[in-house]
């Protein structure tokens, strides 16, 4: 009698952010269903109503799922991740938003067909979170002008990279620079700074790269200080990020450390991989090393942090 092996299907969940990006995607589920490999995979596809609603929807699946896919934006990523950190449950990205940092950073594809066939590969990677108060993010935080303009931005109605660009472009001519006291690791700053970002992978989105060996996989978070420049460097300091050159800037000091206290004078908008809120005088920021499983590209490589 000839053996019978059965082999149970992998179970994974399509969270779907339906604004992100301001891109519609009344075409996802059609495409998972071409590009998914369902000999490999069963599939649920959930729908997100509200902001937070994505994290919610992942606590209540991470016990009945092996892959949670966050199909959105860098703020829908973080929501998803958010409740899979320290669990062996992986985070797919199916990249749908206006930067889309974190995707890009592990060389994920932009193409919503190929993301989705991307995780029929399942080559996933321990990467590092980090945590603001208390808070996670994966990406990048900041305050400062970034968050200034995320604050901003989150009002207008018109999402993408050309509203975020006016918004920055428009925004940079009055913005005046704050002053900070930083500690990391015991050492103590102080800056007056446009603004100061902190980054876990090297970019914010767009291929904007604020510190350009920044690694997930370090067990450091990279401090950004860009000092007040003249304006008409601005176009500069713009491409420096686009050619991953801007820790050659003399406005721009990074420095790496797990434990970074931020004191400034008012409080304010801070952002976390994106998405603003208003928080206070005082900022803890640390690394969870090795915390989240997250399906990577196929050209991703754990030297290659750029």
């Amino acid at each position: 009698m000839p053996l019978i092996i059965f082999r149970l299907k992998k179970k994974a969940l399509f969270i779907v952010n339906p604004v992100s990006g301001g891109k519609k995607k009344d075409d996802v589920p059609e495409l998972i269903e071409r590009h998914l490999d369902t000999s490999i995979f069963e599939y649920t596809i959930v729908f997100t109503n509200s902001v937070a609603h994505a994290r919610q929807l992942t606590l209540e699946a991470v016990e009945k799922y092996n892959i949670i896919a966050a199909v959105g934006g860098d703020g829908t990523v973080n929501e998803v991740a958010s409740a899979l950190v320290g669990t062996d449950t992986l985070l797919g990205i199916v990249p749908c938003g206006s930067g889309n940092g974190l995707s890009r950073f592990l060389n994920i594809p932009m193409d919503i067909s190929a993301a989705i066939k991307n995780l029929n590969n399942g080559h996933f990677e321990i990467i590092d979170s980090a945590e603001a108060n208390g808070q996670p993010f994966f990406n990048m935080a900041g305050m400062g002008f970034d968050a200034h303009i995320s604050e901003l931005f989150s009002h207008n109605k018109k999402r993408g990279f050309i509203s975020y660009a006016k918004s920055s472009i428009k925004e940079v001519l009055t913005y005046k620079p704050q002053p900070y006291i930083i500690n990391i690791d015991s050492v103590t700053y102080n800056r007056n700074l446009f603004m100061l970002s902190l980054a876990n992978s090297s970019q914010y989105g767009n291929n904007a790269h604020v510190s350009p060996h920044a690694s997930v996989q370090d067990g450091l978070i990279d401090v950004c200080m860009i000092k007040p420049f003249p304006l008409y460097r601005f176009p500069e300091m713009c491409l420096r990020m686009l050619f991953k050159t801007a820790d050659k800037s003399k406005y721009v000091e990074i420095i790496q450390g797990k434990q970074v206290n931020i004191s400034r004078n008012t409080p304010g908008p801070i952002h976390l991989d994106g998405e603003p809120q208003i928080n206070g005088t005082d900022i803890k920021i640390n690394i969870v090393p090795q915390s989240l499983r997250v399906i990577v590209g196929p050209k991703y490589k754990l030297t290659n942090h750029v």
